[in-house]
């Protein structure tokens, strides 16, 4: 096994959200892989483990037993001194957490301590409380994860570990920027060995002490979280290419057929329409990490999950080749199937699946895709799918669930699988912002793809490439360096005679016609090859994807949760408390459940919803703390959304008990009732509601639900 897929392994052992240590930064200070742990270590772990763990329903967090089983995580596997952990009066004030919204101190309850600095602080619950959960009995409606976040923030200490017992989860928090969480789980150190391997090296007594300024865990950490930027970008680069890949097998198709197929589809709508088919994919693979898709039932998993679909094919692939797969065409049905079936529903005793309806899934948006004429239905009209290859959805779901990573060390790129559970929201919308750079056109003569930079895959046509070769005088390097971003010294070498240019495949993008070959030819080392080796020579007629100004002059931007939610807060305090907007000192009284649901929150220019996620999120997080309030006003009444007690009338709504249900039964009020937007590109409004919708949870809640107040 190599040691960057040593590293992935246990990277997908672990809960990760936001975030974490990056591949590159662990094959940096890891090159050989994690340190081996020690059998006697293992074997008094396994049995402090199971002592602890047969008296936890019995234990609260101050209890003996409890306390010991921490310390000997702490100070056996970490290898921790006591003497450097402070606890009770030993930890500085300065590591205090006042919150005076909710007049709330927080506190550590251990600290590793290093001289007078503070390293690591340290939680340790009640074994029946769950870290991402409201604690019971608070007013302040905030999960332990939560509390350490805004501890890490006041303190200026940026790493922040919480533990039940069972699981141990790393806080990593830094003023305006977004918060990573990793949660080992103690059973798993005995079963997964690698895991406790991770825990131990990351967080041992050595990362602290003695490893180098640039090894520690914060500053690996620091420069993983500079990294996740990249990992975006690439997903959003690759997600791209897959588009490309579609558009010329669509067109592919088309040609092939006389160009019958495609007859009177504009090169914009077909652009539109694939970009339309990515989108649902990364949707679907969002929604089917949450469980908000039945993934897991074993007919969803067969025949409709986007999820399982890229092993079955990648397996048939290993098994035929790639040319055999390139002449089946079943996977494309099956997506349209997928994309069906969410827009309308399933009703069968072996399947239910609620009709989710809504824009991005109809099927009637691009009936061309099934093979349908315009102005068809899908419930009466027969459909006869365009012929994809399963070569091309393969290409399409890997594109989108394996990132293709640089290695340090100049090794081959390692594929590393993504997982959505860990992408922002906002994340899901920078990909969309990256769809919108580009757009299709329909060549008028020969076009060539040129392989450039990430950010400048530009075409040019052949014949302006043999207009600047023939005026001499450096004018083609000019050019080629200005469009491709490569260094004038590489684009040199590549219009010298190539040697080992792969003949076959330009002649069949050449249409196999001599005569464009030759003229194709001296500039062939400067042609790109898309997603299936084949370079992108574009015939005259044929569709191809190219840079547009869609999104320059939409307006659309992608923002990150570091600008949207301070600006949501400090805009939305005024409303729900009562005091900032007359200067009065905190802490401040939150207004009443029925005010905070009588607000109007309205984005007017919400591109894919990022400030409305942003403020959904918040106004939920306050309405929840609102209803605490009532109940604490009302011990032992049933209170209604409003924040009202409750009359006893059967039609009456009352809130869920569950601490995770109430939140995201908040945020699906807030959605509903509060929040409007207005958006002049159609594509950013859909996926501004698809965003509320992952966000709010409601598996059972159709897409449309939003159609009232997103425009």
């Amino acid at each position: 096994m190599s040691i960057a897929r040593h590293h992935n392994e246990w990277l997908n052992l672990i809960d990760r959200s936001g975030p974490f240590l990056s591949l590159p930064v662990l094959m940096r200070v890891f090159p050989q892989g994690l340190p081996r742990v020690e059998p006697d270590l293992v074997d008094n772990l396994r049995l402090a483990y199971e002592e602890w763990r047969d008296a936890a329903p019995m234990l609260g967090a101050l209890a003996p037993e409890h306390r010991a089983w921490v310390e000997h995580v702490l100070c056996e596997v970490l290898g921790l001194r006591q003497e450097s952990l402070a606890e009770g009066q030993a930890i500085p004030p300065t590591l205090n957490a006042y919150i005076a919204e909710h007049g709330e101190t927080i506190r550590p309850d251990l600290v590793v301590m290093d001289g007078g600095k503070a390293r690591l602080q340290i939680m340790v619950l009640d074994p029946r409380y769950g870290l991402e959960r409201p604690l019971p009995g608070r007013i302040w409606n905030a999960s332990p994860a939560t509390r350490m976040m805004e501890l890490l923030h006041s303190t200026g200490c940026p790493l922040g570990l919480v533990t039940n017992g069972e699981q141990w989860m790393l806080v990593f928090a830094r003023a305006a920027e977004p918060t990573g969480f990793a949660t080992w789980h103690a059973e798993y150190w005995l079963e997964e060995r690698v895991t406790l391997q991770a825990f131990r090296a990351f967080l041992g007594a050595p990362r602290f002490y003695a490893a180098p300024e640039n090894e520690s865990p914060e500053a690996m950490l620091i420069s993983s979280a500079d990294e996740q930027q990249e990992v975006t970008d690439q997903l959003g680069y690759q997600v791209r290419a897959a588009v490309e890949v579609l558009v010329a097998a669509l067109d592919r198709a088309d040609m092939d057929r006389r160009r019958e197929l495609l007859r009177g589809i504009p090169a914009a709508e077909l652009y539109e329409a694939a970009l339309t088919v990515m989108m649902r994919l990364v949707f679907l693979l969002a929604a089917e990490e949450r469980r908000l898709l039945p993934l897991g039932d074993e007919l969803y998993d067969r025949f409709y999950a986007v999820s399982t679909l890229q092993a079955q094919l990648r397996e048939a692939s290993d098994q035929s080749g790639e040319e055999v797969i390139d002449l089946r065409f079943d996977a494309w049905s099956r997506l349209l199937a997928t994309f069906r079936a969410v827009h309308g529903g399933i009703e069968h005793d072996l399947l239910s699946l609620v009709p989710y309806g809504g824009h991005l899934f109809d099927p009637d948006r691009f009936p061309f895709l099934e093979g349908r004429p315009k102005g068809t239905r899908w419930r009466e009209a027969a459909a006869q799918p365009l012929p994809v290859s399963n070569r091309t959805v393969l290409h399409l779901l890997e594109a989108l669930q394996y990132l293709t990573v640089r290695v340090s060390g100049g090794g081959p790129p390692e594929r590393r699988r993504l997982s959505f559970r860990e992408l922002d929201i906002e994340q899901i919308g920078h990909v969309y912002e990256g769809l919108l750079d580009h757009t299709a056109r329909r060549a008028s003569e020969v076009v060539l793809g040129l392989a450039g930079t990430r950010d400048k895959q530009s075409e040019s046509s052949l014949s302006q490439l043999e207009d600047l070769r023939a005026r001499g005088g450096g004018a083609l390097l000019e050019f080629l360096r200005s469009t491709t971003g490569r260094q004038a010294a590489t684009l040199a070498r590549a219009l010298e005679p190539p040697a080992d240019l792969d003949e076959p495949r330009f002649r069949a993008a050449c249409g196999n016609d001599d005569a464009l070959w030759e003229r194709v030819r001296p500039f062939a080392a400067l042609v790109r090859h898309n997603d299936v080796g084949y370079p992108v020579v574009v015939l005259p007629g044929s569709v191809y994807v190219t840079e547009g100004t869609d999104r320059r002059t939409s307006g659309t931007q992608y923002t990150p949760r570091t600008i949207t939610e301070p600006v949501v807060r400090y805009a939305l305090e005024p409303l729900v408390y009562e005091g900032p907007a007359e200067g009065a000192p905190q802490p401040w009284k939150l207004r009443p459940a029925r005010e905070l649901l009588a607000l109007k929150i309205c984005d007017m220019a919400c591109g894919s919803g990022a400030f409305l996620v942003a403020a959904c999120r918040y106004q939920a997080d306050r309405l929840v703390e609102a209803w605490a309030l009532a109940e604490e006003a009302n011990p032992g009444v049933t209170i209604l959304p409003e924040g009202e007690p409750a009359t006893g009338d059967p039609a009456e709504i009352p809130l869920p008990r569950d601490a995770e249900e109430r939140r995201v039964f908040a945020r699906r009020l807030i959605a509903q009732r509060c929040l409007y937007g207005v958006d002049k590109n159609q594509q950013a409004v859909e996926m501004a509601k698809l965003s509320l919708w992952l966000l709010t949870l409601d598996k059972d809640r159709p897409f449309t639900f939003l159609d009232h107040a997103i425009k």
